[in-house]
């Protein structure tokens, strides 16, 4: 029997896991005993010298880092494949939606808010007279003087969706009775600087729609909506072969 048995160590195996353990669970073991730091020399990676612990570490941490930045470049290029898909997509989108009859295309754009996206609360004004025939609860026309829009008119001039808080004479004219429960509300112009109406989605929740949430979505929906109904318009205006 060796010595090191004697003293009830059984293998080096265990000698390294218990030599691990102690210094992980006394990480400032080298700054009680730099000299036996000072004195450890570590075989190079990349060659037959030996470096110090440090230095080893050095080497560690830069190799760990070029794998993240390798993983990193992998997520963006993935990412921005993704972004072109979705880019291809949205057009593809656009062009089947202008053929829909109006009707259609009103049916399936309430039909989307509610069941694909959990908007209850919606309404869609339209500038302009109202065709024959029954208007859905969510839709209303107005006229192009008419004074409820003035409060939008920086809205229309952005061209781009708003979201956040809205004024209580908003929410009535947007929501009825049930506007003055809306805590927050996405403003969606719809048409060039909303020359078609706008959209708008509402919650009782104020931090549903607040300024700092992304509007890029909001601005892809309204492209399609505006799609989707000129050109109906379009279609309805052609003559008849």
């Amino acid at each position: 029997m060796t010595t090191r048995e004697a003293r009830g160590l059984a293998s080096s195996h265990t000698d390294e896991e218990s030599i691990a353990a102690y210094l992980q669970h006394n990480p400032d073991f080298f700054e009680r005993h730099q000299a036996v730091l000072a004195r450890l020399r570590l075989p190079h990676l990349r060659g037959t010298a030996t470096i110090s612990l440090v230095e080893r570490q050095i080497e560690v941490l830069r190799e760990k880092q070029a794998s993240l930045e390798g993983k990193l470049a992998e997520l963006l290029r993935v990412a921005r494949a993704n972004d072109a898909l979705a880019e291809r997509m949205h057009r593809f989108t656009r062009r089947l939606l202008r053929g829909l009859p109006r009707d259609a295309a009103i049916s399936n754009i309430e039909a989307g808010l509610r069941e694909d996206f959990d908007a209850f609360n919606a309404a869609l004004v339209l500038i302009g007279s109202a065709p024959g025939g029954e208007v859905p609860r969510f839709l209303r026309y107005v006229p192009a003087d008419d004074p409820n829009l003035k409060s939008f008119e920086s809205l229309f001039g952005s061209g781009k969706p708003r979201c956040g808080q809205a004024r209580d004479s908003q929410r009535q004219f947007l929501f009825g009775a049930e506007g003055l429960e809306m805590g927050s509300v996405a403003l969606v112009p719809l048409g060039e600087h909303g020359a078609l109406g706008l959209l708008a989605l509402g919650s009782a929740d104020r931090d549903r729609f607040h300024p700092g949430m992304s509007t890029e979505f909001l601005a892809r929906l309204a492209d399609l909506i505006t799609d989707a109904l000129t050109g109906t318009v379009q279609q309805a205006a052609a003559p008849a072969a």
